[in-house]
């Protein structure tokens, strides 16, 4: 679908666009059809813009909610606690706003903070979560020495935005990579560190999750730069009810550079997991 279009279309099908007051701040949201609810939860290079490519598909089935994390797009910071401490309450204040009792999440890289967040305080909450891009803080021993020697290794591409994205999309569509790049300058800047993991964490997501019994996606990116596709092979493993998808060709930001495929992966895996009747 040409950008002109999905744009637009995401414009016409726009039914809510207001604020939802909760956890000491005002989130910024957006509602795009009926039907079972999924929430989708943008990554640190994006905000509600990021999905333009997902809601023209997904809101002819489903009631799809996106919106800007705090600190993100249209919702500012404002109050304690701040950053990605405060995602999964926001979350759920959002939900409960909406009075959402049920939903499924697609939640990209630092939207996992969210989706998992929420998860593991609500699991009966949750039908299925998809974790993009992110390990869902699924890690063993193996999973951390992979991830520093990817951290550690010399970058292959250029800083900022693009690595997000793979070398070969980035040459072949330079419109896109353009918008995506304009999407992030979108957002307000943020502290060094706002995203950063306590020094000396080791802490893992695995048991609960696998206690939790929700059905996890994780979808990858062959030529993911900013994570190790490998951390999320080792994270699927790990959680007994999850399965893994690597898509060839693609970086970081599967979402956005192969939305067709990651579209089609997404809503198979909900339409097995969803339950025969969901509320909200």
């Amino acid at each position: 679908m040409p950008v002109a279009q999905a744009v637009i279309s995401l414009k016409v099908a726009r039914t809510n666009m207001p604020f939802a007051s909760v956890n000491g701040t005002d989130i910024y949201y957006e509602t795009h059809g009926s039907g079972p609810a999924v929430v989708f939860a943008h990554g640190s290079g994006g905000n509600h813009l990021a999905w333009w490519q997902q809601m023209p598909f997904f809101s002819k089935h489903y009631m799809c909610i996106i919106f800007d994390h705090r600190s993100f797009g249209l919702t500012k910071d404002e109050s304690e606690p701040k950053g990605r401490a405060a995602f999964a309450d926001d979350l759920k204040g959002l939900l409960d706003h909406l009075g959402v009792e049920r939903t499924a999440i697609v939640a990209h890289s630092m939207g996992g903070r969210a989706g998992v967040g929420f998860t593991l305080r609500n699991p009966g909450r949750v039908w299925g979560l998809v974790l993009s891009g992110s390990n869902g803080g699924s890690v063993n021993n193996e999973a951390r020495l992979v991830r520093e020697g990817h951290q550690n290794r010399k970058p292959d591409r250029p800083p900022g935005a693009l690595r997000a994205l793979s070398l070969g999309f980035a040459a072949s569509k330079p419109e896109m990579a353009f918008l995506y790049r304009q999407f992030m300058r979108l957002n307000p800047k943020h502290d060094p560190d706002f995203l950063t993991v306590p020094p000396g964490y080791q802490g893992s997501t695995h048991e609960r999750l696998t206690e939790s019994g929700v059905p996890i996606l994780y979808i990858v990116g062959e030529e993911d730069a900013l994570i190790a596709p490998k951390t999320i092979e080792i994270a699927a493993s790990l959680v007994p009810q999850s399965r893994l998808i690597t898509m060839p060709e693609a970086g970081h930001s599967v979402y956005y550079e192969q939305p067709d495929v990651f579209n089609d992966h997404v809503h198979r895996f909900l339409t097995e997991v969803m339950p025969q009747a969901t509320d909200g």
